[in-house]
Order: C-alpha cells, then structure tokens, then sequence
C-alpha cells in the first residue's frame, strides 16, 4: 500500500467530511468490524477488533500497573502520607477495586472464593470496561476523515486506510470470546468444588432429587437436558448482551451524525450547520449515556461471571459463616 499525501485544505475539509460521517447513508458502516489498513503491513488479514484488543489490553495492562504502584503502602521515610494513594487515577481505581470486592464478589462467592477468582473477575472488568471506553473515542472517523482530505491511498476508498479504532466490544466474535473465558471459568469452578460426581449430581437436580423418591426421577431426564443447555445459555446470553448494547449505543450515534452529513451534501453548508447544532447537542447527551453503559455494561458482564461460578459451588461457606455469626449474635 503507497500513501499520497496532499496539503489539506478547508475545500478538503468540506468535500471529505459528508462522506465520512454520512458513510453512504448507512450507519452501522461506522460500527461494524473492519479489516485494519496493517494488514498489509503484517501480510495477513487483521481486523480492526483485534488491533483494539491488543491496544487495549497494554494500555489497561500499563494503567493498573501504575495504579497498584500509587496505592500500595510507601517507604517509612514518608511518614502517614505513604498510606495515601497518589493519582486521581489511582484512586478511582482503588474505590472501584474495594466496592467490588467488599460490596459484591465477597458476599456472593464468600472469601475464600472470592479472593481465588479475584484477579479473574477484575481483569475482566477492567478489560472490557477499557474496550467500551476507547470506543467512546472516535479515532477510527478521525483516520478516515484525515486520509479522505490528504488524498492518500493513490484511489483506495479512505475507510480502508484505517489503522486502529472502533469498538471491540461492538464485534460478536469478541465478546464471545470473552464468554468463553467465563464458561471455562464456570466449569473450572464445579470440577474444582463439586468434582465429576458432585456436578452430575448437580446437573440432575440435586442429592435430594436423585436419592429421593424413586417418583421424581421421571423429571431428572428433564432438568439434565435443562442444565447442559443452561451451560451453553448463560454466556451465550452474556456475549450477546454486551454486544447488542455497545452496537445499538454507537449505531444511535452514528445515525445522529448522519444526518448533518446527509444535509451537507444536499444542500451546504447553510442546511447542515442547524442541523450539525442539533446533532452534536443530541450526541452529547447520548454520549454520557454511553459513558455509563460502558461502566455498567463491564459491571454486568463480570457480575454475571461471579453468578455462575457461585452457582457451581457448595455454598457450605457462606452457611457456615452465618451460623458462627448467629451463634455469636
């Protein structure tokens, strides 16, 4: 690929912005996952997704590496200030970190699991959370607009010059994968408590159920089939959640914008900049709304993770610790 740069001027500016933000009309072309531009570079194919995942990853990587740093206890020589976490970051961090674990992964899972799945559940979190809010970024659009006013790419359609952005959560094939790790998780869980017996039992019902009345085995056939295709529901449900809400939140975006690109190139400027006024107020508001979808949407995906571990535990835990405290009550 040879690129051929032109001096941009404002006549560029306004010949390539209709076609960017407009994209042909549609807007889920702003959305859907793209082959990258550094697949011609890498000499094989590689998607925009992909490309976000790793970025991603680093960035959210260096971040919370930086942030432990800050929020562990200092040297002495510090006095009571080494006890304080240094960084806005940091400490944004760290109270997400505490709420999560004393205010929902404890309680659910107890602490013994809780602390086992910990790095799990929080690397979740974070991962996705950090692939929601670069998404928020348009740096794909901004690519796309720079090459379709520099003139580069000797005839390639600027869309395909796109090196990095969009939102990885935005794909099926990622936030699937990311299902993959929690069923993995699920299943580590119940052959690590209940063992191969213990989750057939589990999967038929119950001891109860089994070593019961010989009655109710006629319905054990039915929770069985039940209970595998559960195994199956439960993050297939989760990779479709997170995706549906990432695509419809951005394609509402990109819709919002399309329409000041549909009235610049029908009518110029004096149509679009009304109607550019609106749009951007629009977008504004729905981009906080998206802002709290990122960090609900992280949360919900790593809650229900916690779920369906708990789900495949004993529960012995958390029964025993309450009869400690009622007895001490």
């Amino acid at each position: 690929m040879t690129l051929d740069f032109a001096i941009p001027t404002f006549s560029h500016f306004a010949d390539a912005l209709p076609n960017v933000i407009a994209s042909g009309a549609n807007p889920l072309a702003h959305v859907l996952d793209k082959e990258s531009a550094i697949s011609d570079f890498l000499g094989f194919k590689v998607k925009l997704s992909a490309v976000s995942i790793v970025a991603c990853g680093a960035l959210m990587f260096c971040i919370l590496c930086i942030a432990a740093k800050r929020i562990s206890t200092g040297p002495a020589s510090e006095g009571t200030g080494r006890f304080l976490t240094k960084g806005r970051v940091s400490q944004i961090v760290e109270v997400l970190v505490q709420g999560l674990r004393d205010g929902m992964l404890e309680p659910l899972l107890g602490k013994a699991t809780a602390a086992y799945y910990m790095p799990l559940l929080l690397s979740l979190f974070f991962f996705v959370l950090g692939m929601n809010l670069v998404g928020l970024i348009p740096i794909g659009d901004a690519q796309e607009l720079g090459f379709a006013m520099s003139g580069a790419g000797h005839g390639n359609a600027a869309e395909d010059l796109i090196f990095f952005g969009g939102t990885a959560t935005a794909s099926i094939s990622v936030t699937a994968g990311l299902a993959l790790v929690s069923f993995f998780a699920m299943l580590f869980q119940a052959a690590r408590e209940l063992g191969v017996k213990g989750l057939f039992e589990h999967m038929c019902g119950g001891k109860e159920l089994l070593y019961g009345p010989k009655g109710l085995l006629l319905v054990v056939p039915i929770i069985f089939v039940v209970e595998v295709l559960g195994l199956f529901i439960k993050p297939a449900a989760l990779a479709i959640r997170l995706f549906a809400n990432m695509l419809a939140g951005h394609t509402l975006l990109a819709t919002i914008f399309m329409f000041t690109g549909m009235a610049l190139t029908a009518g110029g400027w004096g149509l679009a900049a009304p109607i550019g006024v609106i749009s951007i107020a629009f977008a504004v508001a729905i981009s906080f709304l998206e802002l709290f979808v990122a960090f609900l949407q992280a949360f919900v995906f790593m809650f229900l993770t916690a779920v369906f571990i708990s789900m495949m535990s004993h529960h012995g835990e958390h029964a025993h610790e309450e009869g400690h405290g009622a007895h001490a009550h």
